[in-house]
């Protein structure tokens, strides 16, 4: 495989993608099934779960349902995935404003553009599939597909399998700040997404809207 001697590594959730276009109706479906098991009692954790989003999968089920076994959160992350995917099968998740034209901004300049998410595979298959994302993206890296824990080990991965040389790195919240600069890669963070505070405060750039990308000049000279 030749070298890549530079690419653009995106986040999905809170980048490319409005999660919760498709994720607070899926998460009221999970949780009603699950007051229906009597495997959960109370309101639906919405707020919760949006302060997290971003976190591997196995995480946000552990914050979410501390008092559970993990058999129980297992199967409720079983049932969640089925449901948001079924939302975004049935056309009702949105990518953020000028996404697609942005992207192919950059696909024609020639860069070679990426995923890297913690979302599972299932996840950004159906979204790849509803936007015809692969028009664009080379390839999509998730957590599960290859056993990794951390947003940081899954880039590693994505440089060292591309032999990319150099990277940007796309994302929103401060786990993605933090696999650039493990990495030594560039970072944008995004502040239309789900960032909260200062997570984005180290970032190399921050954007308002995601159409910005198109007037950076790629590479960046670090």
């Amino acid at each position: 495989m030749r070298e890549i001697p530079f690419a653009i590594v995106f986040d999905m959730d809170g980048t490319l993608f409005q999660t919760e276009t498709v994720l607070v109706p899926a998460l009221h479906k999970t949780f009603d099934r699950l007051r229906r098991e009597g495997l959960w009692q109370g309101d639906t954790p919405v707020k919760e779960y949006l302060r997290i989003l971003g976190v591997p999968v196995s995480e946000v089920w552990r914050q979410l349902m501390p008092e559970a076994s993990e058999a129980v959160r297992d199967r409720a992350a079983a049932w969640f995935l089925d449901d948001i995917i079924d939302e975004i099968e049935h056309g009702n998740g949105r990518l953020y404003p000028d996404v697609l034209t942005t992207l192919a901004v950059l696909a024609d300049q020639g860069i070679p553009l990426f995923v890297a998410s913690n979302g599972r595979s299932r996840y950004l298959a159906a979204i790849r599939t509803a936007f015809l994302l692969e028009r664009y993206f080379i390839d999509f890296y998730s957590l599960d597909r290859f056993s990794l824990s951390s947003k940081s080990a899954l880039v590693k991965q994505l440089l060292n399998d591309y032999q990319i040389e150099r990277a940007a790195l796309v994302g929103d919240r401060r786990s993605d700040i933090q696999a650039a600069k493990d990495n030594g890669i560039w970072s944008i963070g995004c502040r239309f997404g789900f960032a909260a505070g200062g997570e984005l405060a180290e970032a190399d750039v921050v954007i308002e809207q995601f159409r910005e990308l198109a007037a950076l000049d790629w590479p960046p000279l670090v």
